[in-house]
């Protein structure tokens, strides 16, 4: 039996539907961290020279992988953070849909690129870096990790992964998931470390670049290392994403994609909409049919095919959500719904919609990452863009309006990575994805999130003096 020390000592993860403990793993210690630090190094120098046809091969094979076994995968990740059981296997077809545009695009993306200069010949080319750290969160456990090695590896980089330690068993399975598809040994490896021994990782030489996606805090934690130690780095960060829904909207659909958007996923996603801004005179008849939708959503067992709302990963976010939503109503706002967590087993909390919020408000100054709604009222366009640009995040953002081309002369004025008009913001292989301000720097996805992780080279030749072969006399 293990001892007490040996307990605090492991990692664990926990169904958070019901509070039980469901593995505990030994964290690698420093001799199997130097190790697998070693074994990627290696697999760098080869793998680099593996031709893309064969990585794209590997990179099909993980997705006819992932499509055999989406119901243990999805169960496995549904376990270990919450999410409802017809998300997660949403969620597994996703990253084989990834893997599958990464192997057919990648070569083409990467190819050299002529560029005429005073040169005989000069060209970019685009040549992999070497070992790329990703450190991944929870709320997506397969989707962010695939979507940051896909590309990575197809560019001919190997990966090593530091995910959440509540989902551990993802993160192993991951590796697993690239092992049998054909990868060789260390072009994809877990590391089971905690987040005290990522300075250390981050600064290791052996380290190329890193990429993260997480909290604001996180963020700014290893982006100021990587700095120090001159490497690389993408961010992927926090999002309080605007959803402007303006007078001439379609007010039903506008809501019915409102309550998803903000509810997928317990609403615990970077790229969830969270503020609801709405023009004035529409506002009273908006957040009925938003409130309305809302209160149908059926909270439940996760594992239950009809659960739209499961719960939150830990109980200590949900006890802080539900701080930030009674704070807000103690500042004035309107609690319409739910906002209280439910009084049964595991991290629930009932779906909320918090009315008349105003700036200043926690609900609008922070993310809300959790099933909460903030609705906000505008007095007309140009004061919905000021409100949606009032965040230090700007990550993603919705607008709703029947005047396209009004919609496109707004998109421009607003502070965000992506706006979605008329449609709900998805993260898409074909379209670059990430934010400005706090919400990170750099993209994933898409041939700007190929290049990211390579090393842009110029090539330059200069004029034929007669010592290529070419200009040499036959013997």
């Amino acid at each position: 039996m293990s001892t007490t020390a040996e307990r605090a000592a492991s990692i664990e993860t926990r169904n958070p539907a019901t509070g039980e403990v469901i593995h505990r793993y030994e964290p690698h210690n420093k001799a199997a961290l130097d190790a697998r630090l070693n074994a990627a190094v290696a697999a760098a120098a080869t793998w680099r020279e593996t031709p893309f046809a064969e990585r794209g091969e590997r990179l099909r094979a993980a997705a006819r992988y992932l499509r055999e076994h989406k119901g243990e995968l999805a169960e496995l990740a549904t376990r270990e953070m919450g999410k409802p059981i017809a998300e997660s296997e949403a969620e597994v077809d996703k990253c084989a849909a990834s893997c599958e545009w990464f192997a057919a695009n990648g070569e083409r993306m990467l190819a050299n690129e002529e560029i005429a200069s005073n040169a005989t010949r000069s060209y970019v080319a685009f040549r992999p870096l070497g070992v790329l750290l990703a450190i991944m969160p929870w709320n997506f456990p397969y989707w962010q990790v695939f979507r940051a090695a896909a590309p990575a590896l197809m560019a001919g980089n190997v990966v090593v992964l530091k995910h959440s330690a509540n989902v551990s068993g993802v993160s192993l399975k991951v590796e697993e998931i690239f092992r049998a598809s054909g990868l060789p040994q260390g072009v994809f490896t877990t590391l089971l470390i905690g987040s005290r021994e990522m300075e250390p990782v981050v600064n290791d030489e052996r380290i190329a670049a890193v990429t993260l996606t997480g909290s604001e805090a996180a963020g700014s934690s290893v982006g100021a290392i990587a700095g120090k130690a001159i490497k690389k780095t993408v961010l992927e960060l926090g999002g309080s994403d605007y959803f402007i829904v303006l007078a001439d909207a379609d007010l039903d659909k506008a809501a019915e994609v409102g309550v998803k958007a903000r509810f997928q996923n317990t609403g615990q996603s970077c790229i969830a909409a969270k503020r609801f801004i709405v023009e004035d005179s529409v506002y009273d008849r908006y957040v009925e049919l938003f409130v309305q939708k809302a209160r149908a959503l059926k909270v439940g067992d996760p594992m239950q095919r009809d659960t739209q709302v499961g719960p939150l990963a830990r109980t200590d976010l949900r006890d802080a959500l539900a701080e930030q939503v009674r704070d807000t109503v103690a500042a004035g706002a309107q609690l319409l719904l739910g906002g209280e967590p439910l009084d049964r087993p595991g991290a629930f909390y009932a779906p909320a919609v918090v009315g008349d919020v105003t700036p200043a408000m926690r609900m609008a100054t922070e993310e809300t990452f959790g099933p909460a709604a903030a609705m906000m009222r505008a007095r007309d366009a140009a004061h919905a863009v000021e409100l949606a640009n009032g965040s230090r995040y700007g990550l993603g953002g919705n607008l709703w309006t029947r005047d396209l081309a009004h919609a496109e002369k707004l998109a421009a004025q607003l502070q965000s990575g992506n706006c979605f008009i008329n449609g709900m913001t998805a993260s898409d292989p074909r379209l670059p994805f990430g934010g400005v301000k706090k919400s990170g720097i750099g993209r994933e996805l898409s041939e700007f999130g190929i290049r990211e992780f390579v090393n842009v080279q110029t090539v330059w030749i200069g004029p034929d003096t007669g010592a290529s072969a070419a200009g040499r006399p036959a013997e």
